[in-house]
């Protein structure tokens, strides 16, 4: 029996990223299901930093970890985990009243995002169509991530911290005995006075087995493309090239497009594959929108993103279940997220409260609180 202050269902990035947090203070154990951290939806993201995505929680979350990716501490990585890329919104004429009403939203957090003309567009992307264009905005600011050095420097900073990592530990039973949980796994047994459920996908899973109420999570199935630019083109500098309504995206990666139709398609926890419906759609709004034929595609994946009623994430102890504590629905936004929503969920689980800069960003503990959604009569539960 493996004891510790803090047990984590869950090694991808949000079970890694808490884990990192609570380390510095408390003994932590990370369990994960598969044989490798990260095997789901972690290691299939196409994970940039923007202010200028998401309900305004999220993006207050975004900004208060931001600085962590561009100055990390001392021994998180060797190499950078970020690099400045750029975002740019772009919509149709039939979607412009989309496009300036997310403008003006994020603009009150973010006011350095702002419209450009849709020439400029076009000279800085010259494969968009400009027939297409009726506006665009741009997020200046935005960063491309590097998803595995951040995740492996929260599992390297857990470690050296003391914390254990355990793989093919799948919690498969809960009892709690005298104020401490005790889990069984086929990797054997494990106790705390904690568990923090960061099961991704699985969270609704991993809430019955423990005898909570489930919070209505939903997997939705994301498909992404890889194919080669047109020859001769200089990709290096363009931005991240997104719908007004999130319809489809692209982006220069060494050397390759990656592109995405923005599918949300529900699904049950599983390991997630690509349809080849997503895949047509994908080409089919890519070529409407830009003069880039897709002619080879060189890779395809799908990964599940988990959301909640309102797609904001659940952060917080369950008030029904002694020990338990939330961290669920991240949606697509849990890499760019991680610093700020893991800081936020480690000092509420150790009972210290959101951080000050977090709740100067207008964040309240009920913003993220589980029981936000029983209240709510929309809540799908």
């Amino acid at each position: 029996m493996r004891e510790c202050d803090f047990l984590i269902i869950g090694a991808g990035i949000a079970g890694a990223s808490v884990g990192y947090f609570l380390s510095k203070k408390h003994s932590v154990v990370l369990l994960e299901r598969e044989e490798q951290p990260g095997y789901h939806t972690t290691g299939r993201s196409v994970a940039v930093y923007t202010e200028a995505y998401g309900p305004r929680v999220i993006r207050a979350l975004a900004i208060a970890g931001g600085p962590f990716f561009q100055n990390p501490p001392k021994g998180f990585t060797e190499v950078p985990l970020c690099h400045q890329h750029g975002l740019l919104f772009v919509a149709r004429e039939d979607q412009k009243k989309t496009l300036y009403d997310e403008l003006a939203a994020v603009q009150l957090l973010s006011p350095n995002i702002h419209e450009i003309a849709v020439d400029e567009a076009v000279r800085g992307v010259p494969v968009l169509r400009r027939d297409y264009l009726a506006a665009c905005f741009l997020d200046p600011n935005t960063l491309s991530l590097d998803v595995n050095a951040i995740h492996q420097g929260y599992l390297r900073g857990l470690k050296s911290a003391g914390g254990q990592v355990v793989t093919t530990a799948e919690a498969q039973s809960f009892e709690r005995h005298n104020g401490k949980w005790r889990v069984r796994t086929p990797a054997g047994e494990f106790a705390a006075p904690v568990i923090v459920n960061a099961a991704g996908a699985w969270a609704d899973v991993v809430a019955e087995r423990i005898g909570a109420r489930r919070i209505g999570l939903v997997p939705k199935r994301r498909t992404v493309i890889a194919f080669a630019p047109p020859a001769g083109t200089d990709t290096a500098h363009w931005p991240v090239v997104i719908d007004a309504e999130d319809k489809w995206y692209f982006k220069a990666d060494a050397g390759t497009i990656l592109g995405s139709p923005g599918d949300e398609t529900p699904s049950p926890p599983t390991d997630a594959q690509p349809e080849e419906i997503d895949v047509a759609i994908t080409v089919e709004r890519l070529e409407r929108a830009t003069t880039m034929p897709v002619q080879r595609i060189i890779r395809k994946w799908a990964g599940l993103r988990s959301f909640v009623a309102d797609r904001v994430p659940v952060i917080g102890y369950d008030p029904t279940v002694e020990g338990y504590f939330w961290l669920a629905g991240q949606g697509g936004y849990g890499i760019e997220t991680s610093a700020g929503l893991a800081r936020s969920a480690a000092g509420l689980a150790a009972g210290d409260g959101l951080p000050d800069d977090i709740r100067k960003l207008d964040v309240a503990e009920r913003d993220l609180a589980p029981e936000r959604l029983w209240d709510s009569p929309d809540h799908g539960c």
